[in-house]
């Protein structure tokens, strides 16, 4: 539920927002969204680069269950997980695929123009408590 309503909002602001460069991208309103749902302690959400030019260099897959989602997500799984132990509590650690759905995409990101139709260029990762 959480990455349907994440990525419809990013493909929502990209159409009805973004005309343009100077605009501000949906991805930068994501991580906004993700740190203030972050800073509310509900969960943790981050948006990384499959493609290996990110937009930020923030954006890159940091432990390795990151490194080894991306490369499994860039083989064509369609979601990644495991439960992970943090201070004694369990978490889900998730990834899902975000591939290029709307042409205006290339306005920011021209290196997207060349990605198969489909193929992941970014992933969400999420870290959720489990109660």
């Amino acid at each position: 539920m959480l990455d349907d309503i994440y990525k419809t909002a990013v493909v929502l602001i990209t159409d009805k927002y973004v005309n343009d460069e100077d605009d501000f991208p949906a991805g930068s309103a994501a991580i906004a969204l993700f740190g203030a749902v972050e800073k509310k302690g509900w969960h943790k959400a981050r948006l990384i680069d499959l493609t290996g030019e990110p937009y930020e260099s923030d954006n890159v897959a940091q432990d390795d269950f990151e490194k080894q989602g991306a490369k499994q997500l860039k083989a064509g799984k369609g979601y990644v997980e495991q439960i992970v132990d943090k201070d004694g509590k369990p978490y889900l650690r998730a990834m899902t695929p975000v591939p290029v759905v709307l042409k205006k995409c290339v306005m920011c990101h021209p290196h997207y123009a060349n990605v198969k139709e489909g193929a992941p260029i970014g992933a969400v990762v999420y870290t959720l408590p489990i109660e």
